[in-house]
């Protein structure tokens, strides 16, 4: 028979599996045992603050944690006795006692550390969630008097000091200073999911990870739940590589070890699966312990379903369902099949090559606005719709609209989005217009779609290039693009219509609420400022233009010299 060959470390094929039979969905860890009992025989010990009777840890924490423990404190390459975890990323549910948890084993670490005079740290990403986590790591000492002999608590400074060796355990609250001096052994990091909504958060993460590089070697531990919005930032980074690790894409050696409490994703896309109550034990390894089943039923239906807004909320926080097009509220129905219609090898250039003819879609407003062009070709022989979108932005809505930074900087790294001044990206979308123009591919009336507000600059850099007159459309917004949204809802469900799969147009798709006025739908924003959804309506007028069945102009093939015009 031929051998079996070896998982990549840490991939755990399983998972789902391991969920559904009640075991920690993580790969098996080969571990030191005298190290994994001495860390369990402390961690036991510790007792909860805030729990009538004061339970220990050894009646009070499910099995799932001290899997989590023992692998993070304890594991160890059979052959060369080196650690093989020194990153970890856990991500359960609220309600499941991660920062009581976190803060056991914050203690737990501290005791275990041999070495003098070492800097570990617990960060959250507010003071609310890090005065708790330090409370709880303070109360657990306080209860004890021989951990109070251990330990020098210092409330003040929020830092507990192991008396042996000197080494600090400091609980702070995210900021991108937050790491001084010496890189720390250990850092644990609490709800990561906020940091992907803070600035520089990537910075300080690297920052961070430089211990690891180090003869003595630094960890980290991120424990967090779903994002109650679309992933982005250090969570997105961190979440997908995680998941890749877990399904054995993530290389042959990786050193983060991924426990992901999530349903797979074909499982959070339907909502008649997540929705049955029976389904949701599965996702709550603490249930029976800080979590009561029929509490947290109860609080879905009185709270939790009380809107498609609060249900996706919720959902996200209390199921790990991962918000974005197929989590979309009261969006826009074609959100649904959004995802299922990425093709990724679509760009531009085989757009071109594939179309017979193409519209151009443009939107935009001021400098804390994203400029929106989508293409939407009709592919040859199959009629078939294919739709490239980017988005351009001025540098300054990265200081204006702070809370969205992370996600446009994302989207800069995919390629779905340039930052420039006003001039060269009006000068680029022009030219964008131009060269399907020069390749035969525009109509002669109604080529360029666009919304007519503030837009005398981008008409301008048009006629400049000799795109004028009948070539251009200006589309009153509002209910006026209802059709648009009523044809690409039908063309997405019934998959006549191919997008290029970008994260960037994703979000905006996610972004749209729908509102009635009228006869008519309208596309709006689902919260001003922090999203946006000029993309889309670029798109909007883009499918305007080609519902009306346009034919090509003529003039030279796209095999011809002119060359593909970048944009990024």
């Amino acid at each position: 028979m031929p051998a079996i060959e070896a998982l990549p470390r840490f991939a755990c094929p399983d998972w789902w599996e391991r969920i559904q039979a009640g075991q920690t969905p993580m790969a098996d860890v080969p571990i030191n045992q005298e190290k994994a009992a001495k860390a369990v025989a402390f961690f036991n010990r510790l007792k909860l603050p805030d729990v009538p009777g004061n339970p220990p840890l050894a009646q009070a924490c499910g099995e799932w944690f001290r899997e989590i423990l023992v692998a993070f404190l304890a594991s160890e390459d059979p052959g060369t006795k080196q650690r093989l975890v020194w990153e970890l990323l856990c991500m359960v549910p609220k309600k499941n006692s991660k920062t009581t948890y976190v803060a056991a084993l914050g203690l737990t670490a501290l005791f275990m550390e041999g070495a003098p005079n070492r800097q570990m740290l617990i960060v959250a990403p507010s003071q609310n969630i890090s005065e708790r986590c330090f409370n709880q790591a303070q109360g657990m000492i306080r209860l004890d008097p021989r951990l109070d002999a251990i330990f020098k608590v210092q409330d003040h400074i929020k830092c507990i000091t192991r008396r042996k060796t000197g080494t600090e355990l400091n609980v702070k609250t995210f900021d991108t200073s937050i790491v001084t001096g010496e890189i720390p052994v250990l850092t644990i990091i609490d709800e990561l999911h906020e940091l992907g909504k803070k600035k520089g958060a990537a910075a300080v993460m690297q920052q961070i990870r430089g211990g690891g590089i180090t003869m003595q070697g630094g960890q980290t531990l991120m424990i967090t739940t779903q994002s109650d919005e679309q992933p982005a930032g250090i969570w997105k980074t961190e979440l997908d590589k995680a998941r890749k690790i877990r399904d054995g894409k993530g290389g042959r050696a990786p050193i983060m070890l991924p426990v992901l409490y999530e349903f797979p994703i074909e499982l959070q896309r339907d909502q008649s699966y997540w929705r049955q109550q029976r389904h949701w034990k599965y996702l709550l390894p603490n249930i029976g312990r800080s979590i009561s089943s029929q509490r947290l039923i109860e609080d879905y239906e009185n709270n939790g379903s009380a809107t498609k807004e609060a249900e996706q909320i919720w959902a996200s926080q209390h199921l790990n369902i991962e918000i974005g097009v197929g989590l979309a509220g009261d969006g826009w129905r074609g959100a649904e099949y959004w995802d299922l219609r990425a093709d990724e090898t679509l760009t531009l250039g085989s757009l071109m090559a594939r179309s017979e003819v193409a519209v151009v879609g443009a939107d935009g407003g001021g400098l804390d606005d994203l400029f929106g062009i989508c293409v939407i070709g009709r592919e040859k022989v199959t009629r078939r719709w294919l739709a490239w979108t980017h988005a351009f932005a001025h540098p300054k809505v990265l200081e204006v609209r702070k809370e969205i930074a992370p996600r446009l900087l994302d989207f800069e790294a995919e390629g779905s989005l340039t930052f420039c001044e006003v001039s060269e990206y009006i000068e680029r979308i022009a030219g964008i217009a131009a060269q399907l123009r020069d390749a035969g591919l525009l109509p002669e009336k109604n080529a360029v779609g666009f919304d007519p507000n503030n837009i005398a600059a981008f008409v301008d850099a048009l006629a400049l290039k000799k795109i004028e007159g009948l070539m251009l459309h200006r589309l009153r917004q509002g209910p006026a693009l209802s059709p648009a949204l009523w044809g690409l809802e039908h063309k997405l469900s019934d998959d006549t219509v191919s997008h290029d799969g970008s994260a960037m147009m994703a979000w905006s798709v996610g972004n749209v609420k729908i509102e009635v006025k009228g006869n008519g739908n309208m596309a709006t924003k689902q919260a001003a400022g922090r999203t946006k959804i000029d993309p889309v309506i670029a798109m909007l007028c883009a499918a305007i233009l080609m519902s009306w069945n346009p034919e090509a102009h003529g003039g030279p093939s796209v095999y011809e010299e002119r060359g593909i015009l970048m944009v990024g």
